[in-house]
């Protein structure tokens, strides 16, 4: 059955590429009307231009690294969708390498994107979400409840998210619903850019990267999507403060 999102208002932080794309694609589809972030009105709008549905398509630019510019993606969200019924908290960076690489400014883009732009979020878009009684769905990782060497940062912004989804779900039920999802490896450009285009060995990188869930393979930005969708909708009524693994079975065990 078709999840109906027909008149729903949904932000979407990192909405130009990858996973933020493919959950402005889904919420397009299921009949949403979606504000879409980027970093900046330039790349907002070239994103827009690519995914059709322009009449039901709103930018919201702005870089979630900043509380205030958590603030004006927010402010324009709701100002051009006329209120907010899901936010998704999609914008997301990535460093690989080991600790000794990690600089103080490195150390603080990362928390700043994933960790502080996801908190601030939600904290400028909580007046709208109570009064439509909506839900969030934030971005977290599979490195975010298991750990991953060369990923020590990128764990510690994610781990951070995923635990407080939970205290979020805590404090803000029964109003506002509070989930995440924690995908394994995604074919998305920043994966391809950070995790397997810089290494030595590309080919090789690749096939590590597949051999690193059970199920042998890359997901699909789509079906991050398709789970994020589910944990917005109506369906997922009865679900908060969960961490939605998505992972090809990565985190399971050995």
């Amino acid at each position: 059955m078709q999840i109906d999102f027909t008149d729903k208002r949904v932000l979407v932080t990192g909405g130009t590429r990858g996973i933020g794309r493919g959950a402005v694609e889904a919420f397009l589809k299921a009949g949403a009307r979606v504000a879409v972030n980027g970093r900046s009105a330039i790349s907002t709008a070239a994103g827009i231009a690519t995914l059709g549905d322009g009449e039901r398509l709103v930018a919201a630019p702005g870089d979630v690294a900043t509380a205030a510019g958590c603030e004006a993606i927010v402010s324009a969200a709701i100002g051009s969708l006329g209120g907010l019924d899901v936010l998704v908290n999609s914008a997301g960076v990535a460093k690989v390498g080991p600790i000794e690489d990690f600089d103080e400014g490195a150390w603080d883009q990362m928390l700043d994107v994933n960790l502080k732009g996801t908190f601030f979020c939600v904290r400028a878009a909580l007046a709208a979400l109570r009064d439509s009684k909506g839900n969030i769905v934030n971005l977290a990782s599979d490195a975010g409840l298991i750990g991953d060497p060369n990923l020590t940062v990128y764990c510690a912004s994610k781990g951070g998210v995923v635990n407080m989804t939970r205290a979020m779900a805590l404090e803000l039920a029964p109003d506002v619903r509070v989930n995440c999802v924690c995908p394994g490896y995604v074919d998305t450009d920043m994966v391809r850019r950070d995790g397997i285009e810089q290494a030595d060995n590309p080919a090789a990188a690749e096939q590590a990267l597949i051999d690193c869930a059970p199920l042998k393979r890359i997901a699909s930005p789509g079906e991050i999507a398709t789970a994020i969708v589910y944990l917005a909708s109506d369906d997922a009524r009865f679900v908060t403060g969960a961490a939605f693994q998505i992972d090809g079975g990565s985190t399971a065990g050995f």
